[in-house]
């Protein structure tokens, strides 16, 4: 069984909870404009998109400095 990456698990459960209250709460708001409302979806999306990258880019330097310490650990023996 293939395992969900952490970042992939994170941003999707962001992303299906983000989405959920935009549906919910954006049509009952009277007080803010049409645009304001699209530019905070655009903001919140952009942002889940940053750190997708930022998370994804962490799992990558963790998992080269375990494949560099186990090498490390290998040779000495």
């Amino acid at each position: 069984m293939k395992r969900i990456k952490k970042h992939n698990l994170v941003v999707g459960l962001l992303f299906a909870y983000t989405t959920g209250m935009y549906i919910y709460f954006f049509p009952k708001n009277s007080e803010m404009s049409t645009t304001e409302k699209w530019a905070i979806v655009a903001a919140s999306y952009i942002i889940l998109i940053i750190l997708w990258f930022v998370m994804r880019g962490r799992d990558r330097l963790r998992s080269k400095r375990e494949k560099e310490l186990s090498d490390m650990q290998n040779n000495k023996q």
